[in-house]
């Protein structure tokens, strides 16, 4: 990686300071990075180690400068740009949901789906969901040990999902009602302080939400099985970082909790804390600045032989987002 160059894209953004935060953490140089963001941002500079690196307006920048380019800036950014980035020889790593359920772009958990990339002619790569990315790093296991018939997940989203005008309102609205005051909304639809929110993204024709859909298709997708049967319900909650999904699964084959445990245990990415009886199991807080997905709550369904429950979490800014765009990036390397 040190001898890559890389374009961060939304770099003033949540995701984008964690990209940066990651890419200083693994020791690429800051020679080596760009950093563009919006007309409001440009001329800022940006901490990155014991430098600083200025932020650039994304129509002054040389694509073909660069190996790779992270964006994470909104689909609109990226319909508009990311082909033209790629056009000038530069792999495209996108963050957004415009390209995930195109035909011709493929959709990365490196842990999972990593070599289908082979399959591809695309020189631009899709990020998932975030919410996606954590489930199916737990389902893909058990997917390939049981095989996945159906699956019923309900998720409790942290606002930074939202980016950082959701923690704001968070935070404000937290201090108005503890102060008596009345908290006004103005990023989501409810108030988010002290409440919980069954909406994230805007409502289809369907009933499901933007968000919803997104899970119960990119899954299909990640997992390269068309058939499988999922229903979501995603729900925005007063946390600021962590997400947590509460997944019932139905397989092909009897579960054996014990093997479930083993295949999870070692699937790269994934760290079980399951001990009921001393009320160990993990929350948001466990996973923040974390790169794993945690399992808890896994157990075997006391009237159906093929199936399970569990709750997982994960740091959705990191490897719901960040660090899944980045590890597409090491393995890409990897392999020059």
């Amino acid at each position: 990686m040190k001898n890559q160059n890389i374009l961060v894209v939304g770099a003033t953004g949540r995701v984008g300071r964690e990209m940066l935060s990651i890419l200083q953490e693994i020791g690429v140089p800051a020679q080596n990075i760009g950093v563009v963001a919006s007309e409001r941002s440009v001329g800022q500079t940006i901490l990155y180690g014991k430098n600083s690196l200025e932020v650039k307006d994304i129509n002054s920048i040389n694509f073909s400068e660069y190996d790779y380019a992270l964006f994470s800036a909104g689909s609109a950014v990226s319909a508009k740009y990311a082909p033209k980035v790629a056009e000038s020889g530069c792999i495209v790593v996108d963050n957004t949901s415009f390209f995930r359920m195109k035909k011709d772009i493929p959709l990365i958990v490196p842990e999972i789906n990593f070599d289908v990339l082979g399959r591809y002619n695309s020189k631009i790569i899709s990020n998932p969901n975030c919410s996606t990315i954590q489930m199916v790093m737990v389902l893909k296991p058990l997917h390939d040990t049981f095989g996945l018939q159906e699956v019923v997940v309900s998720t409790y989203q942290a606002t930074s999902g939202a980016g950082q005008k959701g923690v704001d309102e968070l935070m404000e609205q937290t201090e108005l009602v503890l102060h008596g005051k009345t908290a006004t909304s103005h990023h989501f639809k409810r108030q988010i302080a002290f409440n919980i929110i069954p909406q994230i993204d805007e409502f289809s024709s369907s009933g499901y939400t933007k968000e919803e859909l997104k899970m119960m298709n990119e899954t299909k997708k990640i997992l390269d099985k068309s058939d499988i049967i999922i229903t979501a319900t995603c729900v925005r909650v007063p946390v600021i970082v962590g997400h947590a999904v509460s997944v019932f699964a139905r397989f092909d084959k009897p579960v054996d909790i014990q093997l479930a445990y083993q295949v999870l245990s070692n699937f790269p990415g994934v760290k079980i804390i399951d001990n009921p009886e001393r009320y160990e199991y993990a929350t948001p807080i466990d996973c923040a600045s974390k790169n794993d997905v945690y399992v808890s709550r896994l157990r075997k369904h006391p009237d159906m032989e093929n199936a399970l429950s569990f709750w997982c979490v994960a740091d959705n800014v990191r490897k719901g987002a960040a660090l899944n765009a980045i590890q597409i990036v090491q393995r890409l390397v990897a392999q020059q």
